[in-house]
């Protein structure tokens, strides 16, 4: 069995390649430019192969699906996070921001889907909170998520009949790097609006995504794991 894992040196990513390695899975992750990262991740997981290549960029997506023999799951759950007002974020923070969230899982999904069809597969993108209900000071961000949610309704339709499945996971505030500029109040004003009062972890996102990908009869879900941050 063979999966590929985009943004997987950290957090989410690389709990979700130590999670399916664990499982007999031969892992492929993907990263745009963590060289450190990518580094520490290696010596944690040897037997995962990480590739350097951007989401965003199609020929480097393509170069890596060419590369693959066969292709059992596919986990899209590289992103790039942007802060600010609406009226201080500039058309070229907008193009950035889709063009990796939302436009790396249309690539990696469109170069994934050949490798799929005579086999069927399972396909799991990350969107997050925010792309269901919205963040304030996030509106690109949110935007980019928003988009995944409704690319993922739409592939689980159009992949169905071919044994493919696709859902979607939307994680809450999680303890991963994206959020390490919070200070310390920020982190404890979070925590009292999270009914379960406390951030999630990368290990719990991961078993979520691993259930849709063990479960052939769910498709065109979205799973929020944000302990009752939004319901």
């Amino acid at each position: 069995m063979r999966a590929l894992v985009t943004g997987g040196t950290r957090g989410i990513g690389l709990a979700v390649c130590r999670l399916l390695n664990e499982k007999g899975y031969f892992v492929t992750a993907l990263y745009a430019r963590d060289e450190e990262g990518a580094e520490c991740a290696r010596r944690a997981l040897p037997s995962v192969q990480f590739v350097r290549a951007d989401v965003s960029d199609e020929r480097e997506v393509e170069e890596v699906f060419a590369g693959l023999p066969s292709l059992d799951v596919l986990v899209n759950n590289a992103g790039v996070a942007h802060f600010s007002q609406v009226q201080d974020a500039t058309l070229a923070d907008f193009g950035r921001v889709m063009g990796v969230n939302a436009g790396g899982v249309f690539l990696c999904v469109k170069h994934a889907v050949p490798k799929m069809l005579s086999r069927g597969g399972a396909i799991v993108n990350v969107s997050s909170v925010w792309g269901q209900t919205g963040g304030s000071c996030e509106s690109v961000y949110s935007a980019s998520k928003g988009a995944v949610i409704a690319f993922t309704k739409a592939a689980a339709k159009e992949l169905a009949p071919s044994n493919i499945t696709v859902n979607c996971v939307c994680p809450g505030v999680i303890d991963t790097a994206m959020n390490s500029h919070l200070s310390e109040a920020e982190k404890r004003a979070l925590c009292e609006e999270i009914p379960l009062g406390r951030f999630g972890t990368p290990e719990e996102v991961a078993t979520a995504i691993l259930f849709l990908v063990q479960n052939r009869y769910i498709t065109g879900q979205v799973l929020g794991v944000n302990g009752g941050f939004y319901i």
